[in-house]
């Protein structure tokens, strides 16, 4: 079982890649809660989210794959995936600009997004 990131350990890796002082550590923390958040926001397997190399979740109610590469993939890096979690980058502004790979016909998170103010 994967260890639950607390609110004050996450938000505090969410404050230090904001503030553009993040190590390694600090980063990954940061990716983990906020998948962690979007998780519980929109649980379920249709939709898989990665975060290279710190993290990946399947979210969203509906058809779910079993074996393969799922049909509905959202791939970014670490400090595009915090400023969309966090609402300091717009979803279409990041799709459009390429800082987000989005395939598939329900990988379209925006509704969810941002996880905090």
């Amino acid at each position: 079982m994967v260890r639950k990131i607390q609110m004050g350990e996450g938000r505090a890796g969410v404050d230090a890649v904001r503030s553009g002082s993040a190590g390694r550590a600090e980063t990954a923390t940061a990716v983990r809660y906020l998948l962690q958040l979007l998780e519980e926001r929109a649980p379920g397997k249709s939709v898989e989210v990665r975060v290279p190399p710190f993290g990946a979740v399947q979210v969203v109610q509906g058809p779910q794959h079993t074996r393969g590469t799922p049909p509905n993939v959202i791939e970014t890096d670490a400090e595009t995936w915090v400023a969309l979690a966090t609402g300091a980058l717009g979803w279409d502004e990041a799709v459009a600009s390429g800082a987000v790979s989005v395939s598939g016909t329900r990988a379209d998170i925006s509704p969810l997004i941002p996880l905090r103010p």
